[in-house]
């Protein structure tokens, strides 16, 4: 078993997976849709990557504002956990994600990318960061 990390943007889905000791996050692909309301493909796609990697619960990236204020994208991200739930019946775990898009972004200036080709990979490097930051309370939690 595995657990999904999600970066729900409102024209892509940043998507990781845990490996199977629930250690560390690995990025596996962007999934981009042409308008912000079909989501049809998007969760059949979501769907395909459960059953491929045995994902048993999703983590998915809840985008407070930096007041710890919620806004539309809150609203739009729990009516899009709603409909995971509904499609998947797996648990769906909502993770703080304020930061990540920044860390993301640091992370690959660091590593030498371009900045015209960063917003290639941001959305799943975002989920990376989004499903090790619970990864990582989890492990704190037992320890």
């Amino acid at each position: 078993m595995r657990i999904m990390g999600l970066d729900y943007g409102s024209k892509t889905v940043g998507v990781a997976v845990s490996d199977p000791l629930f250690l560390t996050a690995q990025g596996v692909e962007i999934i981009r849709r042409k308008s912000p309301g079909k989501l049809r493909q998007t969760l059949a796609r979501i769907e395909e990557l459960i059953r491929e990697y045995d994902v048993d619960r999703i983590v998915l990236g809840y985008p407070k504002h930096m007041n710890n204020s919620e806004g539309e994208r809150c609203e739009k991200t729990v009516e899009f956990k709603d409909m995971l739930v509904r499609r998947t019946g797996l648990e769906v775990i909502l993770e703080d994600e304020r930061l990540t898009t920044v860390m993301a972004d640091r992370a690959m200036m660091e590593g030498g990318i371009r900045r015209e080709d960063r917003k290639d990979y941001v959305d799943k490097l975002a989920a990376v960061f989004i499903l090790q930051s619970y990864l990582d309370s989890c492990q704190n939690s037992e320890n």
